[in-house]
């Protein structure tokens, strides 16, 4: 069992409505970066990471997915 990278985002907000979106599947997520996000203000210099685990990461892509 190991976190892998779902999706990228520029600020911290963007990653919190897709990992509220992934807790309405029951998927368990962790939000990467965020931190250092907002150091630079969310100016999206560095990106904020959406991790799941590697055996939920074909559900969270689907549910993503679905959004777009």
């Amino acid at each position: 069992m190991s976190l892998v990278e779902l999706k990228r985002f520029g600020t911290k907000v963007e990653a919190d409505l897709a990992g509220h979106q992934l807790d309405q599947e029951d998927i368990h997520y962790v939000i990467l970066d965020d931190g250092m996000n907002n150091v630079f203000g969310g100016a999206g210099l560095i990106a904020v990471r959406l991790m799941v685990l590697d055996e939920d990461y074909d559900r969270a892509v689907a549910v993503l997915a679905s959004l777009e």
